[in-house]
């Protein structure tokens, strides 16, 4: 039953938060992700604190600490944040879960993971699902510039996000621990994001409203701390395998609330994209157990 529970929490709140992130857009959405993420590493500094862990680490272990959180946490979400700007959110997590298929062919080409057919095979259908939902986009009226920017930066994200969860994963491996990483990651991450807005001639604005502030401190407790915890402790219990198939029930999610609050229309041809690329992550998922990959990233 307590498994389960952290299930649910995973999957229900990683499943929201890219709803969550539409109510993020009225500001600058470098400045949304690095807000987000100093309260996030804010909140993490203060559990470890608490529990007296170690924070000191050398110099070489924070480049790769900060290669990291720069990949997971600035770059990876920067792309998210604009994609939504363009494509309807749940359309946008369906394809960001191709960093499941990306995780593994990551693993096989960088941590020397074997790479067995049921991959090979979940990842050619999991692509095949990605083309059958965005066609009716591409091959209509909405090739304009704007859907299509947002289609590569989504594409680009997941690239982002895979790439730093293979240096994640060799940083465990390495016996670095994950609170105190992924603490000063998020740190770098918000740092390089805020520079890189001002770089970029942002305003520098802060939105005082409620839907504003609730989802920043949802996005960043919830979204960033208390379910990164629920699935690393269900990780510890059961596994990656198993673990993983939490990334197969996301986009499920994040598409029923935008069905239910963004008014998306889905036709038949991308209800069956999207159950193809639930199916990919399914086969891909299933061999996690042998290749070692490691888990897919969440929003």
């Amino acid at each position: 039953m307590e498994n389960t529970l952290l299930y649910l929490l995973s999957i229900l709140i990683w499943g929201s938060t890219w709803f969550v992130i539409t109510f993020q857009l009225n500001v600058a959405p470098e400045l949304s992700v690095a807000y987000r993420f100093f309260l996030a590493a804010g909140l993490l500094f203060a559990y470890i604190k608490l529990r007296k862990l170690n924070l000191r680490f050398t110099l070489r272990e924070h480049f790769f600490i900060a290669a990291a959180g720069l990949l997971l946490f600035s770059a990876n979400y920067i792309l998210v944040y604009y994609s939504e700007v363009f494509i309807n959110s749940g359309l946008v997590a369906v394809l960001f879960s191709s960093v499941t298929i990306m995780n593994v062919l990551f693993s096989a080409l960088f941590l020397k993971t074997p790479l067995r057919a049921p991959v090979v095979l979940g990842s050619a259908i999991g692509i095949l699902g990605i083309a059958v939902i965005f066609w009716p986009g591409l091959a209509g009226i909405q090739t304009e510039s704007n859907f299509v920017l947002g289609l590569v930066m989504v594409i680009a994200s997941a690239l982002s996000a895979s790439l730093g969860n293979i240096m994640s994963a060799r940083n465990q491996k390495a016996g670095l621990p994950v609170i105190q990483t992924n603490m000063y990651g998020m740190f770098y991450g918000a740092t390089v994001t805020f520079l890189f807005a001002l770089l970029r001639g942002a305003p520098l604005t802060f939105d005082p409203s409620f839907n504003y502030v609730a989802s920043l401190l949802y996005l960043a407790l919830f979204g960033s701390v208390i379910a990164f915890g629920a699935y690393l402790t269900l990780l510890g219990r059961i596994g990656p395998d198993r673990a993983g198939y939490i990334g197969v029930a996301i986009p499920v999610v994040a598409i029923l609330l935008s069905v239910s609050f963004e008014n998306l229309s889905l036709e038949p041809l991308q209800l069956v994209g999207i159950s193809l690329v639930i199916l990919g992550n399914a086969f891909v998922l299933r061999q996690r157990s042998v290749s070692k990959a490691p888990a897919p990233a969440s929003k």
